[in-house]
């Protein structure tokens, strides 16, 4: 009997313990130091499946634990430089990520459901909720699944005809054979410097996604991305390019276009930034070039595409000024996307820097009315944009709301594009925009009651 310790139990970590004990294994269940109701939850969990539990282990009974068990499946939040990790490298036990244990079981499986799979600094979650769109307009029940709300392993039991995976590259770091028919490397820059203990760490588990294709399946690249091309050359499929103006498929002229045809123009889509074109060609990459789709599933799917919230979201717009919630922008190449999308911006950003070089984020220096610094990274804010406008300041999400606002003039985009994470003021960063969202309509009822221009 396989024995594995479950290591961090938030969502993917309980989802990968109950799908294991139910298939037999033994398992033991594990979590750094948690407040008084997580024990709790994640001791209810262990007596319903009949696994052993420690909270905050010492190194002696983690020792102990790794000893006794075959392998360790950390949870995503689990970072490469954690005692846990080093421990199982210096022991020689197999390190297996959720999406890997997903994989091997569905592969078990009589016939095998298709996978189409998506990685990349930024992007993800939009082209893989685009992909599974694309699915269900092509008649198919799919899900997406991996980095979202739903792990790849809780989705197994489902009537789902197709999987859409997020791929991150927690959980890539640590798979042996998983692959999908189609799949896309989105984009790389710096991120998660937290978690991984370099970018080459970071740049090689992204590889990951390609490391196991074989002839019949497709790799699908940004066109120009030299380096993501040089590493899908080197994997045993076939590449295909996509990209705003060139590629096999692009949207050059207004028209979404691939190698089998025009799918839709690109003004028929609901929202059409252009992160929103390439990500649309990269959804429609890996579904057409599956098998999965056709052009005209893509432009059924897309002109009704409504995307997650907390990217790039309206929140409302009163004389003349919108606001923008674009939470989920937690490095500085996330939010240089969001930077480009609007002629002049009041920039809400900062948080807990993960190990960026946040100065990035002054690359559009005509574009910046003023900038609101918040949050632990405030002081880092400051300096990477002192040089080209106006910066303030706060302490709180609606002081940087009211002072966002003193700055806005008609046409103006106030836009909370943070480039830093959530783990400083709030829990994550749906937490950061619903407030940020709650403030701006807060203060713009306040406007409107007194009849003060916003």
């Amino acid at each position: 009997m396989t024995s594995t310790l479950v290591y961090g139990l938030a969502i993917s970590g309980q989802a990968v313990a109950r799908e294991l004990a139910t298939r037999g294994e033994n398992i033991i269940l594990a979590d750094d130091s948690l407040d008084s109701a997580a024990i709790e939850s994640h001791r209810s969990l262990a007596n319903e499946i009949g696994a052993e539990f420690f909270t905050s282990p010492n190194e002696k009974q983690l020792q102990e634990i790794i000893n006794k068990v075959d392998r360790i499946a950390p949870a995503p939040g689990i970072p490469e430089v954690h005692r846990v990790i080093k421990l199982a490298r210096q022991h020689n036990k197999t390190l297996v990520s959720e999406i890997e244990i997903a994989y091997v079981i569905e592969q078990s499986a009589p016939v095998p459901r298709p996978m189409v799979a998506i990685t990349g600094t930024d992007g993800k979650t939009t082209t893989t909720l685009m992909a599974s769109a694309i699915a269900t307009a092509a008649g198919l029940k799919s899900m997406a699944v991996g980095n979202t709300d739903v792990p790849l392993v809780a989705a197994l039991r489902s009537d789902a005809q197709m999987f859409a995976v997020e791929c991150s590259s927690f959980r890539l770091a640590y798979t042996q054979s998983f692959r999908a028919k189609a799949s896309v490397w989105l984009n790389f820059a710096p991120d998660h410097l937290d978690w991984h203990p370099s970018i080459n760490s970071y740049r090689d588990a992204k590889a990951k996604i390609w490391a196991h294709l074989i002839h019949d399946d497709v790799a699908v690249v940004p066109v120009e991305n030299l380096e993501i091309e040089k590493i899908a050359n080197a994997s045993s499929a076939r590449v295909v390019s996509f990209g705003a103006e060139r590629g096999d498929y692009h949207a050059l002229g207004g028209v979404l276009t691939s190698p089998h045809g025009s799918m839709m123009k690109v003004s028929q889509m609901r929202r059409s930034m252009p992160h929103d074109v390439t990500n649309a060609l990269a959804a429609a990459a890996i579904m057409i070039e599956s098998g999965l789709a056709t052009p005209s599933d893509v432009a059924s799917a897309l002109s009704d595409f409504v995307n997650a919230p907390h990217r790039i979201e309206l929140v409302a717009s009163n004389n003349g000024v919108s606001w923008y919630n674009d939470s989920k922008a937690t490095s500085p190449h996330a939010a240089k996307v969001a930077l480009k999308s609007f002629e002049s911006i009041v920039l809400i950003a900062g948080g807990k820097n993960k190990g960026l070089e946040l100065g990035e984020m002054a690359c559009e220096p005509t574009r910046m009315r003023a900038v609101v610094a918040i949050g632990h990274a405030a002081k880092e804010i400051e300096a990477a944009f002192s040089q080209i406008c106006e910066v303030r300041r706060a302490d709180s999400m609606r002081d940087a709301v009211a002072i966002a606002n003193s700055f806005a003039e008609s046409g103006d985009a106030i836009l909370l594009s943070p480039g830093c994470t959530s783990y400083d003021w709030y829990s994550n960063y749906g937490q950061r925009g619903d407030d940020f969202a709650n403030e701006v309509r807060a203060l713009i009822q306040q406007l409107k009651s007194s009849g003060a221009r916003s």
